[in-house]
């Protein structure tokens, strides 16, 4: 049998927390390759991608919301950076879509690593702002973390609650109709 520490435990529900996410796929020529991520309110996005060359083609991106509002778009890009911040709750789609200039194409790999909510901060540029120490950086990273933790258990906790309603009104309603079927 295993034994679990509470360290242990601890650890892996950190890396499960910790939103970083990289992804590498070929991409075709003359297609498109999209991603999509529901993201809650005022989350900040950042991103990085590295596309390989080749000859006579070009690669764009966009990121868009679920209503088709653009967020973040580049044309003839090789390698970058992205980065926006979510207004709503809203599923959020970045397309990468492979050109052909002239002849036949190539498929190309495309690199892309995105972080959300603490780990999209720039805790290096607050350590030079503010003279912080590193282990202040560091606390701070962390106070973060908690902070994003217990917001997600809210958000939880609250559609759990509204999850909850709808299944005792239902169940109601059902109540309802059962007796008035046996009635009628």
């Amino acid at each position: 049998m295993f034994k679990i520490s509470g360290l242990g435990v601890f650890a892996v529900f950190l890396l499960h927390v910790l939103d970083t996410e990289c992804i590498m796929w070929h991409l075709d020529p003359n297609t498109h390759k999209c991603l999509k991520e529901e993201l809650q309110q005022n989350v900040p996005v950042t991103g990085e991608y590295d596309i390989s060359e080749a000859v006579n083609q070009k690669v764009d991106y966009v990121v868009k919301d679920s209503k088709g509002h653009v967020l973040s778009q580049k044309e003839d890009i090789s390698k970058g950076k992205f980065s926006f911040v979510t207004e709503t709750y809203d599923s959020y789609e970045i397309c990468f879509i492979s050109r052909v200039i002239q002849g036949r194409g190539v498929a190309q790999e495309v690199s892309l690593i995105t972080k959300h909510g603490v780990e999209a901060k720039q805790y290096e540029g607050i350590q030079e702002a503010a003279k912080l120490k590193p282990i202040e950086v560091e606390l701070r990273r962390l106070e973060d973390l908690s902070n994003d933790i217990v917001h997600d258990f809210s958000v939880m906790r609250r559609r759990e609650e509204e999850m909850r309603d709808t299944n005792e009104s239902t169940n109601t309603r059902v109540l309802y109709f059962s007796i008035f079927s046996m009635c009628c």
